[in-house]
């Protein structure tokens, strides 16, 4: 584990525990890629990226990640995390994550999340109205 990647790891963690889309995208590479593996295409770019989170943490307001398991390399890092949190519809949010971030420069090059997309449809779905 090198200690320069594990510190971007921190800070960039922290970052996301903070809800904090600028910090986020300013820790990015000027053409970095975030891809949210749940159907979504690929942001390319700072802006992009800081929109994407922004638009992350509206939906899921209180949104938490739980460590479960870290590795880190020289130049990437692979982290699972449960995600847990109220939807902006008031759906509860359960669901697993697991990154995979590609590291240049002390930045992130690469930011590719995988979820439960089960977990994550329920959370999404629209609450039931009882008649």
């Amino acid at each position: 584990m090198t200690v320069t990647t594990r510190d971007l790891f921190e800070r960039y963690h922290s970052c996301w525990e903070a809800r904090d889309p600028d910090r986020i995208a300013e820790l990015h590479t000027d053409g970095s890629v975030f891809h949210l593996h749940s159907g979504q295409d690929p942001v390319r770019g700072r802006a992009a990226i800081r929109e994407a989170a922004a638009g992350m943490f509206e939906f899921v307001p209180d949104l938490a990640f739980d460590s479960v398991s870290l590795r880190v390399g020289e130049d990437f890092w692979v982290a699972q995390f449960k995600l847990t949190g109220t939807s902006a519809a008031g759906a509860m949010v359960d669901v697993d994550l697991m990154d995979y971030v590609l590291v240049e420069g002390g930045a992130v090059k690469e930011k590719h999340s995988y979820v439960d997309g089960a977990a994550m449809q329920a959370a999404l779905a629209p609450a039931e109205v009882d008649a």
